[in-house]
C-alpha cells in the first residue's frame, strides 16, 4: 500500500462524507478539487453512496476516492464496482479484510487497541485507521500504539482544526479523516461556496 500511503501523506486530510443525493456528488467533487482537496471518503451510511462514488469517478478520474463504513463483502463489491481506490472500515472484521485482499483492494480497517493492531499485522496489513480517535484516548493512545507497533495510521473521529496538526506531527500518521469541512447540512442544502471556504481554510491550516 506504499503508493496509497504516499498519496495520503501528500493530502494530509481526507474529507469523510455522508452524501444523501448522488446528484450532488459531481458538484461536491468539483468544490473539493478546485479548493485543494482532491480526495474523498464516501461513507456507505446512505443508499446514495455507490452512485455518488461512480459519479465522482466519472467526473474526476484522478481523484483519490475511498469507500467508508464498509462492513461486509457485498459493500466491498459495490464500492469496487463504483470505482473506489481503497476501502475503509470502522472496525476490524477479518472476513472483510480477507475479501478485500482476495479482490486486490487496499483496506484500512479501524482499530483502537493493541489486540486489534496485532490482528491487523497478522493479516499482513501495515496501515490502519485509529477510530474513534479522540474517544479512544487521542494522541496519548496513538503514541502508545505506534511506539510498539510498526504501523501507519489514519486517525479519524474527533479530528478538528484544533488538533489535526498535533496528529500530523506523529511520524506514523499518514493522514487524518475529518468531517468539519464537509458538513452534511451544507451538502444537503447545496451551499457549495461555504463548503469551498471551509475546504480552503482546512488546506491552509495544515502544517
Amino acid at each position: 500500500m506504499s503508493t496509497l500511503n504516499d498519496k495520503l501523506k501528500q493530502l494530509k486530510v481526507i474529507p469523510v462524507i455522508a452524501i444523501k443525493n448522488a446528484d450532488d456528488a459531481v458538484k461536491l467533487s468539483q468544490v473539493l478539487v478546485e479548493n485543494g482537496m482532491p480526495c474523498a471518503e464516501i461513507t456507505f451510511r446512505t443508499p446514495a453512496a455507490a452512485q455518488a462514488i461512480a459519479n465522482m469517478r466519472a467526473a474526476y478520474p484522478d481523484m483519490l476516492i475511498g469507500a467508508g463504513t464498509v462492513l461486509d463483502s457485498a459493500t466491498v463489491d459495490a464500492a469496487i464496482d463504483a470505482g473506489v481506490d481503497f476501502i475503509v472500515s470502522p472496525g476490524f472484521n477479518p472476513n472483510t479484510v480477507k475479501y478485500c485482499q482476495q479482490r486486490g483492494m487496499p483496506i484500512i480497517p479501524g482499530i483502537n487497541s493493541p489486540s486489534l493492531v496485532e490482528q491487523a499485522l497478522e493479516m499482513g496489513l501495515d496501515t490502519v485507521k485509529f477510530f474513534p480517535a479522540e474517544p479512544s484516548g487521542g494522541l496519548p493512545m496513538l503514541k502508545a500504539l505506534t511506539a510498539v507497533y510498526p504501523i501507519s495510521v489514519m486517525p479519524t473521529g474527533g479530528i478538528s482544526p484544533s488538533n489535526i496538526n498535533d496528529y500530523l506531527k506523529q511520524d506514523a500518521v499518514v493522514a487524518c479523516g475529518g468531517t468539519w469541512m464537509v458538513p452534511g447540512n451544507l451538502i444537503d442544502n447545496q451551499q457549495w461556496d461555504e463548503i469551498g471556504k471551509l475546504v480552503r481554510e482546512a488546506v491552509a491550516s495544515l502544517s
